[in-house]
């Protein structure tokens, strides 16, 4: 199926979710992954901030639990069409953009690039780890730069299901996908 395709389904499937529904399964995630990865103090994670309109999972759960552990925080923020790296505190202040996203008040490029899990959005992953996003592209800049010991990781609320026939030479795939009921492994890399 191609990805315009995919998007229209899946965008039309995260829409009839409920709110309660989004809570119960952002949390099932968020335990599948905490109980895969072990995430522990003065790691790096790279994880988005939800577009609630979108349905998308509520990562504030994670960004709450990284950040009374001392595991160090970092968001997206697009700068001049490009996706940077803000690191984030329990005081940090925010700011809505024009495309109704939170983020960092701060411009300011963290420009880490060794982060040890980079939790990603998505609209939907297939079995080899390629995703579909909203597709500006904007994540796969990211990956092209970023250290190759980092996890890239997908969450979503649902489990692959059809392949995705048209994936660019460009599109860097997942290696990890964590939903309400699995962690799927698309690569093997050493530890």
């Amino acid at each position: 199926m191609k990805k315009s395709e995919i998007r229209k389904i899946y965008l039309e499937k995260r829409k009839n979710l409920s709110q309660d529904e989004v809570f119960l399964l952002s949390e099932r995630i968020f335990e599948n992954f905490i109980n895969f990865f072990k995430p522990v103090s003065n790691q790096k994670v790279h994880i988005f901030i939800p577009i609630e309109k979108f349905k998308e999972i509520n990562t504030q759960i994670f960004i709450d639990y990284f950040l009374s552990r001392n595991i160090k925080v970092f968001v997206p923020k697009i700068v001049d069409t490009k996706l940077i790296s803000v690191e984030i505190f329990s005081d940090t202040q925010f700011e809505t953009n024009n495309w109704g996203i939170s983020e960092p008040v701060s411009n300011e490029d963290s420009e880490v690039l060794d982060f040890d899990f980079v939790i990603t959005p998505l609209l939907y992953c297939d079995f080899k780890g390629n995703r579909v996003g909203y597709g500006k592209g904007f994540y796969d800049q990211f990956f092209e730069n970023i250290s190759k010991n980092s996890k890239k990781i997908g969450v979503n609320y649902f489990n692959p299901d059809d392949i995705i026939d048209d994936v660019w030479e460009n599109d860097i795939p997942l290696d990890y996908l964590v939903t309400g009921t699995d962690v799927l492994s698309f690569s093997v890399k050493s530890e």
